[in-house]
């Protein structure tokens, strides 16, 4: 099982497929793990209602999945200076081990939200993006996102002894006390050199709005607003693939 060790981390990734790297951070919120991308977890073999990069685009990509911290065969200390900043130092981490200088990112759900700091943190390692419905604050949704960062900290110490309250409570403010995509403000989306394909969501978690807003922020951004049922399948899987390679080095 391949894991990069990090600071105390264990954090288990794959890799499919040949040619110019693309990362992925899947959807799932706190529990973001690699199969999300092809499989609902519990239910073997029942596929997403999105493309499956790890599949779809290993043809022309090296693609690399992984587990987030602390989620499914990932594991990591809990600490209460804890936050978006983890997840991102874990990403380059991965990078370097992987040794990716350069690379496209895909993320869905939460995985936007990686992208986005991703690109803050390392603009020149990013190549591209592409946000899968993008989480975001709305007018009324905040304590849906505390509700769900609770119950993935609540499963933690079933598992382990050494998860400590106030470290969760202070990562808890630090993922999703803040405002927009949480993870960036809407300075950094205006000014973003990296090309964003946004493929919108509209509910509770992915709200439209907040994906709309990103693509007028952003300076190099496309929104797609159908994309999800299988009938746009095929049309999404073109769209994104067309768009990471129109943006490979050597095209």
């Amino acid at each position: 099982m391949p894991v990069l060790a990090r600071d105390g981390a264990q954090i288990y990734y794959e890799v499919h497929g040949e040619g110019y790297p693309l990362i992925l951070f899947a959807p799932g919120g706190m529990h973001s793990i690699a199969q999300m991308w092809s499989e609902r977890p519990g239910a073997p073999g029942e596929r997403m209602p999105w493309i499956d990069p790890t599949t779809e685009l290993s043809a022309d990509f090296c693609v690399v999945a992984m587990d987030q911290r602390n989620a499914g065969r990932s594991s990591a200390p809990i600490r209460a200076t804890d936050g978006w900043q983890s997840y991102t130092a874990d990403h380059l981490a991965l990078m370097d081990h992987l040794g990716i200088e350069r690379a496209h990112v895909m993320g869905g759900c939460i995985g936007s939200s990686y992208c986005l700091s991703l690109c803050q943190a390392a603009p020149d390692r990013v190549s591209a993006a592409v946000l899968q419905n993008p989480i975001g604050l709305s007018a009324d949704n905040r304590d849906a996102f505390m509700s769900m960062f609770d119950a993935w900290g609540t499963g933690l110490p079933a598992r382990r002894d050494d998860v400590d309250a106030e470290a969760l409570s202070s990562m808890r403010k630090s993922m999703f006390g803040g405002d927009f995509v949480f993870s960036v403000g809407r300075d950094f989306v205006r000014g973003c050199s990296v090309p964003l394909l946004v493929l919108a969501g509209d509910d509770e978690f992915h709200p439209r709005a907040v994906a709309v807003e990103i693509a007028e922020l952003a300076p190099h951004a496309e929104l797609v607003l159908q994309w999800t049922s299988p009938t746009h399948h095929d049309t999404t899987l073109s769209r994104v693939r067309e768009f990471l390679l129109s943006l490979s080095p050597g095209r």
